[in-house]
């Protein structure tokens, strides 16, 4: 869009419960007008972490859920999030949590324990779509890994309004939260005929993703990228996103 308004339009991709709900909420707080456009549901596999790891690794909300709902007890494992939005929904589930690394990111994680993990056993627990940097960083420094996959992402097949809107030019910003947002919106573009329109809608808006991972898929796709926070937050993803929409309106 040539110019911004006053309320900034801005698709988010996040899953269709409380984080679409709390994402939107703090959007709007914001100032702008959110587009709910959910890229993600969940289909769990009803899987626990291995009982026989010294260090277990979890990398979402969602997982730590999971885990609570199969009734999963550490017995003396090194209890690891890769961020605080993980930990908190862990300690909301009644677990202690040993590790969270200064950067919230899976290269940051293992940064953080590459130094005591070699020979160790480390059981990452996470959804089908997990970055092979945990493993291959973990394998690096000499550990014994294993991943249990606790649950696919899908896409919803009512997916799109967001992909239709960025074709016709009525998006201001879209926030993406994973590699895997980014590709089921443009599957959901093509799904409508119109992914080339959608890539060049979004060549005219502001696009924010939340890490580098999110931002080499993007790239890979022909996005250009506008915002990626220090901070591999939704909250500092929307903030500096909208603040990259109003410089741009100036």
């Amino acid at each position: 869009m040539s110019e911004t308004p006053e309320t900034p339009t801005v698709a988010v991709f996040r899953p269709d419960d409380e984080r679409i709900a709390d994402a939107i909420s703090l959007l709007e707080d914001l100032g702008a007008d959110p587009v709910a456009d959910p890229m993600l549901a969940v289909e769990p596999t009803d899987a626990t972490p291995r009982t026989d790891a010294e260090y277990v690794v979890f990398t979402s909300k969602t997982g730590a859920e999971l885990v609570s709902e199969a009734g999963w007890e550490p017995s003396g494992e090194t209890v690891c999030a890769i961020g605080p939005a993980t930990a908190d929904a862990l300690r909301g589930e009644g677990y202690a949590i040993d590790v969270v690394p200064e950067e919230f990111t899976s290269s940051g994680l293992v940064e953080t324990l590459k130094n005591e993990v070699d020979g160790a056993r480390v059981e990452v627990a996470r959804s089908d779509h997990g970055s092979p940097v945990l493993l291959e960083g973990f394998e690096a420094a000499g550990a014994y890994v294993h991943e249990t996959v606790l649950y696919r992402l899908v896409r919803p097949d009512e997916s799109g309004e967001s992909a239709a809107l960025a074709a016709a030019g009525d998006l201001d910003a879209v926030c993406f939260t994973s590699s895997l947002t980014v590709e089921h919106f443009l599957e959901a573009a093509a799904e409508r005929g119109l992914r080339a329109e959608a890539l060049e809608g979004l060549a005219e808006t502001t696009v924010g993703v939340i890490g580098a991972p999110t931002a080499e898929t993007a790239a890979a796709h022909g996005i250009d990228i506008d915002v990626v926070p220090d901070e591999a937050t939704f909250e500092a993803l929307a903030r500096e996103t909208l603040e990259a929409v109003r410089r741009a309106g100036e």
